[in-house]
């Protein structure tokens, strides 16, 4: 079966349910329950195929989930098992899933600004409490690699190409290539895709005749719920349905008029349910406490180069293969390789007159040429001097938050659905040719394999993670801290501090932390973690002071501003850990400003709730 006409129309053939139950005609196999088996049975391996390739990319954590982080970027890794924490410590004490104060105490933490996650973290809340939050990240993150994969392969097979195989490669390059693998590294909101294929086929299926409200109601439901898995995600599906709509326009304008009144019709009242329910929590994101404006990292755009080249963690790829040509590790959202590039640029000059390749064309180009951000590079070292359309949006709310090269996890999206389209179209046509005797499917298989082999993953790095006091993880903290009230560890810095909170079940405070907030109480603009502290800073400069730097001379008005310090952050005890040997220039600074501390367990404790608590 030739499926040239465009999804819009094809989705009026039937319901989602009615094409899930019948067999794709495209495989060539017997009449009656035949088809239904094979289908199935190819369904089996593509479903087992997805879940070892998850389990490929993770294995390197999975051997000690406790004992190793995944990836190349523990802080985020840290910030999201802090958050699994509190999620669990949501689910047992019902505290608010959009603000804190215990992490950055005393000032908080506004969750909805810092991709929190709530809908996953509260699912998984009884693996947290069993397993701990290691474990659930880590569970997570291979769930996402394996759902995202599933879930397009499903919109692929039964409603766009109904082509296992084609089906198959597609959804390997959206679930497995290297957009997805780079995010791996820290970004589980991100490579949470697995509800996206079905907020898309409900757009397309937008205005349909006597389906608005069961249309919009659906797709409300399904917005909904991703806002809590992940907002970026949202947005890029947006920023995709408004290409996809504007191609579809362009192709068949007469059916867009058609379906306008209605899809209108069906967006209004998703679009007020989504409001309904999600008032308050958006609300806590744009204006509660601790909200922020913009982002205080550069745009870090695409490099033209990058499309052509191959990811660190691709198995064409290594070390230095990136080099140059992306933002940072975890933004190799491009790097398909010259191979698939050619297939893509070939595929859409041969397909050209059929209406979803122009519609998906028009999609992965305009968020390639978005996410090259307002000034075109070459590489990270060339810039063309040449204005990009992003500068035409670049200070618009939210898109002023945007990591810009992120715009191609689009198109990455766009190049799986491509090429589901193009392997497809091959097999349908290969039959024909192989009878004079041409082999077809043997090389339109090798030129498949020589694309698609070199941007598949390698296993993502495995690290040994910084121990966590056994004084926290069993709990000894309960006897010097009372409920609400802060532990200060020492050295004062983010990840020490989620990871000791994380560690006790969010248990107490922890000052500073890893998330974005305001600049300062008059100043909204976003920043990374906290202001310092006076104390903070000084034992910071302690920490990192060298055998003949000047003296840190510590008086009255030191040991007065770390009282004041541990005032504001409510803290009842003071900690450096002993554990991988005590830092003596840091112990020395604590007794110089606190007094002796008393060794319990494997750290050094300051009992401070005689001058904290008064």
């Amino acid at each position: 079966m030739t499926t040239s006409s465009t999804v819009p129309h094809a989705a009026e053939a039937g319901g989602p349910d009615e094409a899930a139950e019948r067999p794709p005609a495209t495989e060539s196999t017997p009449a009656g329950k035949g088809p239904r088996w094979t289908g199935r049975r190819i369904d089996m391996l593509v479903t087992l195929f997805y879940l070892l390739g998850a389990f490929w990319v993770t294995i390197r954590a999975w051997i000690d989930p406790w004992g190793r982080v995944l990836g190349e970027q523990a802080k985020d890794q840290a910030f999201n098992e802090w958050m699994f924490s509190y999620d669990a410590h949501v689910v047992r004490n019902l505290d608010n899933p959009f603000f804190t104060t215990l992490q950055n105490a005393p000032d908080g933490v506004n969750l909805m600004g810092n991709v929190a996650m709530q809908l996953p973290g509260i699912l998984l809340s009884p693996l947290t409490m069993v397993a701990g939050p290691e474990v659930t990240y880590l569970a997570l993150m291979t769930a996402n690699l394996f759902f995202t994969a599933l879930t397009w392969y499903w919109l692929l097979s039964r409603h766009l190409v109904k082509h296992r195989f084609g089906a198959f490669a597609g959804a390997l390059v959206i679930g497995f290539g290297p957009a997805i693998i780079s995010h791996s590294n820290g970004h589980p909101h991100i490579t949470s895709m697995w509800l996206i294929p079905f907020i898309l086929w409900r757009v397309i299926r937008l205005g349909e005749p006597g389906r608005t409200v069961r249309n919009g109601l659906i797709l409300g439901a399904l917005v909904l719920a991703q806002l809590f898995i992940g907002e970026e995600n949202l947005f890029l599906t947006a920023v995709a349905c408004v290409f996809l709509v504007i191609g579809y326009a362009i192709s068949d304008w007469r059916d867009t008029r058609a379906r306008f009144g209605r899809a209108v019709g069906s967006l209004a009242i998703g679009g007020g349910l989504v409001l309904l329910a999600a008032a308050y929590p958006l609300y806590h994101q744009f204006a509660g406490p601790q909200h922020y404006s913009g982002h205080p990292g550069d745009q870090k755009p695409a490099t033209i180069l990058s499309y052509f080249a191959y990811a660190t963690e691709s198995i064409g790829g290594g070390k230095n293969s990136a080099a140059g040509l992306a933002p940072n590790f975890t933004e190799e959202v491009t790097f398909f390789g010259w191979p698939l590039m050619l297939i893509a640029v070939a595929g859409i000059v041969w397909l050209r007159r059929e209406p979803i390749v122009r519609v998906v064309a028009a999609v992965g180009i305009g968020a390639s040429v978005l996410s090259l951000g307002p000034v075109l590079h070459l590489h990270n070292q060339r810039n063309l001097k040449i204005p990009g359309p992003f500068a035409l949006f670049e200070h618009l709310p939210v898109v002023n938050a945007m990591v810009v090269a992120r715009f191609n996890i689009i198109t990455t999206v766009a190049m799986g659905v491509l090429l589901a389209v193009i392997v497809a179209r091959v097999a349908e046509r290969a039959r024909p040719a192989e009878t004079s005797g041409l082999p077809v499917r043997f090389l339109s298989l090798t030129v498949l394999a020589a694309a698609l082999i070199p941007i598949m993953p390698t296993p993502l790095s495995g690290h040994d993670r910084p121990g966590v006091p056994e004084f926290v993880t069993a709990g000894t903290w309960r006897d010097y801290v009372a409920e609400g009230r802060t532990v200060v560890p020492v050295p004062v810095n983010g990840l020490t501090s989620i990871r000791y909170g994380s560690a006790a079940d969010v248990g107490f405070a922890v000052p500073s932390g890893y998330f974005l907030g305001p600049t300062s109480p008059d100043d909204n603009t976003g920043r990374w973690g906290a202001p310092p502290r006076p104390t903070w800073q000084l034992l910071e400069t302690i920490q990192k002071s060298k055998a003949g730097d000047d003296p840190i001379v510590i008086g009255d008005a030191e040991r007065a501003a770390a009282i004041e310090d541990l005032r504001y952050w409510k803290a009842d005890a003071v900690v450096l850990p002993t554990d991988n040997g005590t830092d003596v220039k840091l112990l020395l600074a604590l007794e110089s400003l606190l007094g002796p501390g008393t060794r319990v367990a494997d750290v050094w404790l300051w009992d401070v709730r005689p001058i904290t608590n008064n």
